[in-house]
């Protein structure tokens, strides 16, 4: 068995929905860890705009 690493950027979701969807893919995951959070940019241009 080989050991692979892979980084997923996903938006509006939680880690335990990544986990899961992984899971109901037949893909077994050792672990997840979030490595980095950014906020959207859009969002920050319409709080600005009004």
């Amino acid at each position: 068995m080989t050991n692979s690493n892979f980084i997923v950027k996903a938006t509006d979701t939680k880690l335990t929905d990544i986990q899961k969807a992984l899971q109901a893919a037949g893909i077994k995951v050792r672990s997840i860890i979030e490595v980095f959070r950014e906020e959207d940019r859009s969002q920050e241009k319409e709080k600005k705009e009004a």
